[in-house]
């Protein structure tokens, strides 16, 4: 009872109705005072039905929970999966940013389409920012907004609707300049193991098809394979192209998994990576140095994408103007010991 007294007490700001407080809310949604500071803050015991209703009249009158009502100094970084190989990249850029503005960092989990319950247990801990890796579903963002968490999406799979921050990377021109990398080689019978339809893996196969209709080159059908972005499905891929009795000369994964995969296949095919078979990847995670040949891959800069990123939701919490609300960041080609001149 406490918090619903501090929080009717304080008039809204927004929607230019001075008299809007929780108690108008609460009237107008025909629920208690207590139910809606429940929703405010991210607390159990309310409906589906009756905090959908709450939450959006606290959005049409912009409504704000009063200053007193502080957010802990952690950012809460959120994976749908932890599997991937560049979390710890995303990790550095994030904690880089927090421990220079001395707050914590949070890593949870959730599933990749909506997780309610993973939700309310963030707007119950009202972090000072939320960045969230991939996707944040519109029921997710409403949530964070009716409790005032500013949050950014990291890389996002879909498109984002008008008003929604995010970080992303320059995903067109990396896959362009892989593909005119291996073009200017000499490379005519390019094939590409492109990753399902997220906005990302789209854009890098877009690059890609552009690259090939500039120099004249025809875009195959049959040379685009579309697959998950893991080590099984590069290979898998890369497995049945290289039976053809026309296989190509050289394969752009949508990642660097996927073209572990494709190192593997060529191994079991008897072929040598670049002398018979180029092979490009994307990300760039460490692992890529290592392996034998080094791979030729895009810089997807992770690190400084998640910094930017963290910045971007800490403006956003302290009120302050942001000069735009979606930023891509430059990807460019690193050139290893993966790719080569086709023989004839």
């Amino acid at each position: 009872m406490e918090d619903a007294a501090k929080d009717s007490e304080q008039p809204a700001s927004g929607g230019g109705l001075p008299s809007v407080t929780i108690a108008y809310i609460a009237e107008s949604a025909g629920v208690s005072v207590p139910t809606v500071s429940k929703v405010l803050n991210g607390r159990s015991g309310v409906s589906d039905e009756t905090r959908a209703r709450v939450e959006k009249l606290i959005n049409k009158y912009g409504y704000r929970k009063p200053p007193g009502s502080r957010r802990q100094k952690i950012v809460e970084l959120v994976f749908r999966e932890l599997e991937s190989m560049w979390g710890v990249e995303i990790l550095r850029g994030v904690e880089e940013v927090a421990s220079r503005n001395r707050i914590g960092v949070l890593v949870s989990k959730f599933g990749l389409h909506d997780s309610k319950a993973a939700m309310d247990e963030t707007a119950g801990r009202r972090p000072q920012c939320v960045l969230s890796v991939s996707w944040l579903s519109e029921a997710e963002r409403g949530r964070l907004a009716a409790s005032s968490i500013p949050y950014v999406v990291f890389d996002p799979i879909d498109d984002v609707s008008d008003g929604v921050p995010y970080v992303s990377a320059t995903h067109f021109r990396g896959g362009q300049s892989a593909a005119r990398h291996l073009i200017g080689l000499g490379h005519r019978r390019i094939a590409m193991i492109s990753g399902p339809d997220h906005a990302f893996c789209l854009a890098r196969m877009a690059g890609y098809r552009s690259a090939l209709e500039a120099a004249g080159l025809p875009v195959d059908p049959e040379l685009i394979v579309r697959m998950q972005l893991t080590r099984e499905d590069g290979h898998a891929a890369a497995a049945e192209l290289l039976t053809r009795p026309d296989r190509p000369t050289a394969i752009f994964t949508a990642n660097d998994l996927q073209a572990l995969g494709v190192y593997q296949a060529a191994r079991e095919a008897g072929l040598r990576i670049p002398e018979d078979l180029s092979v490009v990847g994307y990300d760039d995670v460490p692992v890529t140095a290592w392996v034998d040949p080094p791979l030729t891959t895009v810089h997807q800069p992770l690190t400084e994408m998640a910094a930017a990123a963290t910045e971007l939701a800490l403006t956003l919490g302290r009120g302050e103007k942001i000069p735009q609300l979606g930023l891509e960041i430059a990807t460019h080609l690193v050139v290893r010991e993966s790719t080569a001149p086709p023989q004839n």
